[in-house]
């Protein structure tokens, strides 16, 4: 042999004894992406997941499944990280539909952030756990007079408008309690969002706002101005939810900027005056399975407020205030659900194929979102490690539908059994906020986590709260 060849021998094994080797599926299945899992999500060498330094077991055996389980550190810095980006807390309006209890809205107010509400209810919360009316924003597309009433009453900050008959109603409620309420318009920029039709929120034909394209905008904000117990302070939208281009929350800023030059060319001075801010909506993407990218939104703000200051300066205003109304980017992350495991069933989709069906005892009562527009999840064991073979897996709820599916096509170990414990990450937006209690399956409890410590947030409903409801 040629020493060459020698040479070219060792080269090849020192290669193949340092090339990274491909993880097996029970070594990916045990792993916690980060940018998945709230920051303090760990696995022990036993392989128990702890979140806020409480292992996910305990709080099965304490508070039972299924539960959510929100790590507390983790919402707080992800209000912190929204304030910085967007140059203070005042500018970041908590969107209270992604997820409200009275001790989330006590966490925004310690942060200073702003909050937005969508209905009576929700701002019925915020006002119970003391959270100052003057920080929040007032939306809906149809709100009662009751809600119009309680916010003029508790000196809401903002009321959004969304329709011409709210200019009316809440001009005659302000009226009659003697005050003034500052309002915006909300806007159809008439984009299409990359994302699920179920969530675009900013093209013409959906029931949000008013058209840019039609003029009806516009005239919303001069009916505004005109209204007397109405201040026009600015404008709103929103492009959608779960978006993860960049581009659409710049393009709708051009086009609402355009329309403010046109409104300060068309008002008196004072009037003009008062139009400073632009609410362009929450809608950021986060991550739900590994294989996704959340938005950077510390690039995305500082991209956007430029692009503001430039195009408000070719237009010749000063550059209104940038608000902003993140609910899934702070609380999507946060918040773990547990279940238990019942029955594993394989199932023979043909002669070739077969898929495990693993049943939790939960399903689309907590989590309607991949019935309701094919969101995708990944979940972990949370109790021990596996080191099965990969097997085709889907993984389902309990209620009497087919379509309770909570992960659809998984490859995962194929030693998941009964009595295991099983934790999808990401569900702190939308879940618990849209629960039913479909079969008679009561909501689950929510937990907080901090500091190695459990509190119960949220109580278990129980048949007891069904019954009390039931008039015979």
């Amino acid at each position: 042999m040629e020493a060459g060849d020698f040479d070219s021998v060792e080269k090849r094994a020192f290669h193949r004894k340092n090339q990274r080797r491909r993880p097996s599926v029970a070594e990916e299945f045990n792993g916690l992406p980060a940018h998945v899992w709230p920051t303090t999500a760990t696995r022990d060498e036993e392989g128990v997941i702890s979140i806020g330094g409480v292992p996910l077991p305990e709080i099965a055996a304490e508070f039972g499944t299924p539960v959510f389980v929100v790590d507390e550190n983790d919402f707080r810095s992800r209000c912190r990280q929204m304030a910085d980006a967007f140059g203070g807390p005042g500018n970041v309006h908590y969107a209270s539909k992604a997820f409200l209890s009275r001790r989330i809205a006590r966490w925004v107010a310690d942060e200073g952030l702003a909050l937005d509400v969508a209905s009576l209810g929700e701002l019925q919360v915020a006002l119970a756990a003391g959270f100052p009316a003057e920080r929040i924003t007032a939306h809906g597309n149809n709100k009662k007079e009751e809600f119009m009433r309680l916010c003029v009453t508790e000196g809401v900050g903002h009321v959004v408008l969304d329709c011409p008959q709210e200019i009316d109603r809440l001009n005659a409620i302000a009226a009659a309690e003697d005050a003034t309420v500052e309002v915006m318009v909300r806007v159809k920029p008439g984009i299409e969002a990359h994302t699920h039709e179920f969530i675009a929120t900013s093209h013409e034909d959906q029931k949000f706002g008013f058209s840019l394209a039609s003029g009806s905008a516009e005239q919303a904000c001069l009916d505004a101005v005109k209204a007397p117990n109405l201040d026009l302070v600015g404008l709103h939208c929103h492009v959608g939810s779960q978006v993860f281009d960049a581009q659409g929350f710049s393009l709708a800023a051009e086009r609402l900027l355009t329309l403010m030059r046109k409104l300060k060319d068309s008002v008196s001075g004072a009037d003009a005056a008062k139009i400073t801010l632009l609410d362009l909506g929450g809608g950021y993407g986060i991550a739900y399975t590994a294989a996704q990218k959340p938005l950077d939104v510390a690039t995305v703000a500082g991209n956007l407020i430029k692009e503001v200051a430039e195009k408000s300066a070719e237009l010749g205003l000063d550059r209104p205030q940038i608000l902003v109304e993140p609910g899934r980017a702070i609380a999507g992350p946060s918040t773990v659900t547990l279940y238990t495991v019942g029955t594993v069933k394989d199932v023979h989709t043909s002669a070739e194929h077969t898929r495990r069906y693993i049943a939790i005892d939960g399903g689309m009562s907590d989590n309607i979102r991949p019935a309701l527009y094919s969101a995708d999840y990944e979940a972990r064991v949370a109790g021990r490690l596996t080191d099965g073979e990969s097997v085709d897996t889907r993984l389902v709820g309990s209620h009497c539908e087919s379509g309770d599916i909570l992960i659809s096509d998984a490859a995962w170990p194929d030693d998941i059994g009964t009595g295991d414990l099983i934790a999808v990450p990401g569900t702190g937006a939308y879940c618990f906020a849209m629960s039913s209690r479909y079969n008679m399956i009561m909501r689950p409890a929510v937990v907080s986590v901090k500091d190695g410590k459990a509190e119960l947030m949220v109580r278990r409903e129980t048949i007891e709260d069904v019954l009390a409801l039931d008039m015979m």
